[in-house]
């Protein structure tokens, strides 16, 4: 589960390529991918290297208080695959 108040990073063999919906991550180590369905998500993926925890991240991106668990969720599911890691 995705600490709100730890900082993450995106791993460094994953790269982001965007898309209409959002954005495709690949991992070169797990050869994982992984589906950013949302730019808001993107955003905030790409911004976790930038802030001292996820909330600050959430803050800066602009993301509404009431859709954080979904972000939460998202970001989790990053972290289990392996395309986010605590900093």
């Amino acid at each position: 589960m995705i600490d709100l108040e730890a900082r993450y990073q995106i791993s460094p063999n994953v790269s982001l390529r965007p898309e209409r919906f959002g954005a495709l991550a690949y991992s070169f180590d797990t050869r994982k991918l992984s589906f950013l369905k949302h730019p808001d998500l993107v955003r905030v993926v790409e911004s976790l290297k930038d802030h001292e925890s996820v909330r600050l991240a959430f803050e800066a991106v602009g993301v509404d208080e009431a859709r954080w668990p979904s972000f939460l969720n998202a970001l989790s599911t990053l972290e289990t695959s392996e395309m986010i890691r605590a900093a």
